[in-house]
């Protein structure tokens, strides 16, 4: 790393403790982007129920959420979409070819990845307009922001061979501080809930590599499915790993790296989000939504669209 200045068919539901799993403090509702029908889903869980299925711009790739906020990204659309509960509130459309949207912890700031520009949108979430753009280098992908804020790990492609920090204390201002070598091609990846480490998901080999947050060295691997894999943390010291090429779901601990639990998923269930005690997971290539509670047991399945490419759980109060 360089030097820092700062370091529709079938339906399955599986009794279960649903309702122990769900969310506190509202409903929660699975927002699935079904890219080839220009929609957004919304599915209530853990019924598996379609509340709304609500037009998008062209191609609608990826969605990110906190509490009854929501960004849906459609990368032909060249937009980005705001949505507050279930209604759209917002279409940003100055954009090349956006892929990924993430929300700041403090839910007022959305970042927004435009690979052909190779920059990152922020967008002020409250005025529902962009405010900052930063140039990170070409290919600007997958991302993921550390707990408290104050920084922003983004790679450079679905292949990556560079990932860029930035320092985000100023979320309205970010700037460039460093790279990384992810020592292989990096696809996914999410700061660890301590900040201290980031976990890198790689379209090349089948492991994740753990990264010192503060100086970007690799610390060990971790043994995985086939790339390229998809990761999140969750609740009771948890890591989930996809890898949607052969259908797997593997729970880690986030402590040690240590296998807890192999649940088979949908071919093609890369994706997957996770709020309260709920792990979705959502199926490109079968265009199915799997739920599940943080254990890995599998409360619903059901058959939604031709392609189910990403999934983000909001609550709704």
């Amino acid at each position: 790393m360089r030097p820092m200045l700062l370091l529709l068919g079938l339906l399955v539901v599986v009794p279960a403790s649903a309702s122990q799993a769900a969310p506190r403090g509202g409903t929660p509702v699975a927002l699935v982007t079904a890219e080839t029908q220009n929609r957004l889903l919304a599915v209530s869980l853990p019924s598996g129920r379609v509340l709304r299925r609500i037009p998008m711009p062209a191609q609608p790739e990826n969605v990110d959420t906190l509490g009854s906020t929501a960004v849906v990204v459609s990368t032909r659309g060249h937009a980005a979409t705001i949505l507050r509960g279930l209604h759209v509130v917002k279409v940003l459309r100055n954009f090349a070819r956006p892929h990924i949207a993430a929300l700041a912890p403090d839910g007022e700031w959305a970042y927004v990845s435009d690979d052909a520009r190779g920059t990152i949108s922020v967008i002020e979430l409250a005025k529902r307009r962009i405010v900052d753009r930063v140039f990170v280098g070409r290919g600007a992908h997958h991302m993921s922001f550390a707990a408290d804020e104050q920084r922003l790990w983004v790679a450079l492609g679905e292949r990556a061979t560079r990932i860029v920090a930035l320092d985000t204390s100023h979320a309205n201002r970010p700037r460039v501080i460093g790279h990384v070598d992810p020592q292989g091609l990096a696809h996914d990846l999410a700061f660890s809930p301590t900040g201290r480490t980031v976990w890198v998901t790689y379209d090349d080999r089948s492991s994740v590599g753990v990264f010192d947050a503060a100086t970007g060295h690799l610390l060990h691997t971790i043994a995985t499915g086939p790339p390229p894999q998809h990761l999140a943390f969750g609740p009771r010291g948890r890591a989930y790993v996809t890898s949607g090429s052969d259908g797997t779901l593997r729970i880690l601990s986030a402590a040690t790296g240590r296998t807890l639990r192999l649940v088979r998923t949908p071919y093609g269930s890369f994706n997957l989000g996770l709020a309260g005690g709920l792990v979705t997971v959502a199926s490109l290539y079968r265009g199915t939504l799997t739920e599940l509670d943080d254990s890995g047991h599998v409360l619903l399945r059901r058959r939604l669209a031709p392609a189910a490419r990403d999934v983000a759980v909001t609550v709704l109060p």
